[in-house]
């Protein structure tokens, strides 16, 4: 009897034991879930006063310029007569330059570090081309003033009027003399700059194709572009949409490496060569000069223009995201 009273003992124990071990179990997953959550929580919040501190901070510049100040060139602290189409228009177009450049830059870094560089060089090459990312902005800024914007000056620009100065449309792109500063000079910079996102990603993303499809690819007679075109990029298609967004995100919100080579000039001109300006170099440039409750206004409705920008973007990535998601199905 008194082996059975040991046994029936130890049992109860047993299942002490396993509710108590369940109940700690059951308590870490809760503070896990509840942490979690929180921590989405705060994303959300932090977000939701960004917003509601640049809409606030915006509301003296909106009620005295409505929707104009979307449309309208002028900047003149003295009068108090802003407007924000040409950082509107200096920030789309250096953006959109740098990604024609870096887009087809990056992926053939990429293909080449994935399926044409020896092996002993492709891990020192792909260490070089992520260092570049850490580089400091002004520190391209400072480069791109007294270096690159110099050579440009002398060497490119001077041959793109003459080679598209009797070109209808390109001459009008191409036109004017030769600064060096200007919007096509910080559309160079910001290519650079981006560059190791959308190199550092593709090759990543590329690298997780099964070795079988390339094989096969290769089995039946495709060559290396071939490969990459009907085979690596459609299973990495979403990754590679992802840095594309990522490098563009960046290139939109670029300041100081842009305020230094961009020219800061408050108009609009058809001219790639031109100085100009963007949203964020302007708001760098003037936020500490800013005297008065409409030019502090009309620079935080700046950054409210940019966050919507941005907000677009993403939007636009991610729908094209869900679409290529639901093609695959």
């Amino acid at each position: 009897m008194s082996d059975i009273a040991m046994e029936a003992q130890a049992v109860r124990q047993t299942v002490k034991d396993r509710a108590r071990a369940l109940a700690g179990i059951a308590l870490a997953d809760r503070l896990f879930h509840a942490t979690t959550r929180a921590a989405a929580v705060i994303v959300l919040v932090i977000l939701g006063g960004v917003i509601v501190s640049l809409v606030h901070g915006s509301l003296p510049a909106m009620r005295a310029f409505g929707f104009g100040f979307l449309t309208s060139q002028a900047w003149n602290p003295v009068t108090d007569n802003f407007g924000a189409l040409p950082a509107i228009y200096g920030t789309v177009v250096t953006s959109a330059i740098a990604m024609l450049i870096a887009v087809p830059v990056g992926l053939g870094i990429a293909t080449f570090l994935t399926e044409l560089c020896p092996h002993p060089l492709r891990r020192p090459i792909g260490v070089a081309i992520e260092l570049l990312a850490g580089i400091p902005s002004i520190i391209y800024g400072v480069w791109g003033l007294f270096v690159f914007a110099p050579f440009v000056q002398t060497w490119v620009q001077p041959q793109l009027i003459s080679l598209f100065g009797d070109v209808p449309v390109l001459s009008s792109l191409f036109a004017g003399p030769p600064y060096g500063i200007g919007m096509l000079t910080a559309s160079f910079i910001l290519a650079i700059m981006v560059l190791p996102f959308i190199a550092s990603i593709s090759r990543d993303v590329f690298a997780t194709v099964p070795p079988v499809l390339k094989e096969a690819a290769t089995g039946i007679g495709c060559t290396t572009w071939e490969m990459m075109r009907y085979v690596v990029l459609p299973y990495t298609r979403v990754g590679v949409i992802g840095g594309v967004m990522l490098a563009l995100g960046r290139a939109l919100g670029e300041t100081m490496a842009v305020t230094f080579v961009i020219g800061n000039a408050h108009k609009v001109s058809p001219s790639l060569l031109a100085p100009g300006t963007t949203i964020s170099a302007t708001i760098a440039n003037e936020f500490t000069e800013a005297v008065g409750d409409i030019y502090t206004s009309a620079l935080i409705e700046l950054g409210l223009i940019l966050f919507i920008i941005t907000f677009i973007v993403l939007a636009i990535a991610r729908y094209m995201l869900m679409r290529i998601e639901r093609n695959a199905a």
